[in-house]
C-alpha cells in the first residue's frame, strides 16, 4: 500500500499531510492533516489539530492540483468561517469574558 507524505506551512503552522490513494481495498483513499509545530494547534478544519478524512478513490487525482495545493485551498476556504475569524480574533487579544 502506497502512503505519501508531505508538510506544508499554512499561517505559520507547519502541518503534515499522510495520504493513502488506494486504502481499504482499494475503494476508499485516507488522508490525515495534523498540525505538527505547533503541535496539534487548531486549524480551521479542526480544533485538535487532527483530521482524518476518507474519500473515494481517485478524487484527489480528479481535481487540480497537488494534494499540497487542494488542502492548502481548503483551509483557506474554511478560514472566511465566522468561527475561524472569532478564533482568530479571540487568540490575538486576552480574552476576558467568552
Amino acid at each position: 500500500m502506497r502512503t505519501e507524505t508531505h508538510r506544508l506551512t499554512w499561517q505559520g503552522i507547519e502541518i503534515e499531510l499522510t495520504y493513502k490513494p488506494e486504502d481499504y481495498g482499494g475503494v476508499i483513499a485516507h488522508l490525515e492533516i495534523k498540525s505538527i509545530n505547533p503541535d496539534r494547534a487548531p486549524l480551521p478544519i479542526t480544533e485538535t489539530g487532527y483530521r482524518s478524512h476518507f474519500h473515494p478513490v481517485g478524487t484527489v487525482e480528479a481535481n487540480e492540483g497537488t494534494l499540497v495545493t487542494q488542502v492548502t485551498a481548503w483551509l483557506d476556504e474554511a478560514a472566511k468561517s465566522k468561527a475561524w475569524k472569532k478564533y482568530i480574533e479571540d487568540s490575538r487579544q486576552l480574552c476576558l469574558f467568552d
